[in-house]
């Protein structure tokens, strides 16, 4: 079992900044790529960044690519999304999740173990 919290989550006002941290525990050992989903009220769970653990490959959603980047500390098992140019349109519960294959994808059904989220709002 791995389990995945995340924090930093809060209120913004547009073109600010956040950023949010993953901390993953358990057998951490198991996962090879870790991935920040989110979803707003209504809507389906989107694909926002992936990051692999060995090498540090990534991708963006088109929506994120240039305000958001992801990145890991392998010695803290922790996975962050630094989050500029924020719009209204990025209010969403933010879920970071873990993959147990090298991969990266960008399907929710891909990752294995999910965290509870936590709330970004963006006020205009």
């Amino acid at each position: 079992q791995v389990q995945l919290v995340e924090s930093g989550g809060g209120l913004v006002q547009a073109g600010g900044s956040l950023r949010l941290s993953c901390a993953a525990s358990g057998r951490t050992f198991s996962n090879y790529a870790m991935g920040w989903f989110r979803q707003a009220p209504g809507k389906e769970r989107e694909f926002v960044a992936a990051i692999r653990w060995s090498g540090g490959s990534t991708y963006y959603a088109d929506s994120v690519k240039g305000r958001f980047t992801i990145s890991r500390d392998n010695a803290k098992s922790t996975v962050y999304l630094q989050m500029n140019s924020l719009k209204p349109e990025d209010t969403a519960v933010y879920y970071c999740a873990s993959r147990t294959y090298p991969a990266l994808v960008t399907t929710p059904s891909g990752y294995d173990y999910w965290g509870r989220g936590t709330q970004v709002t963006v006020s205009s």
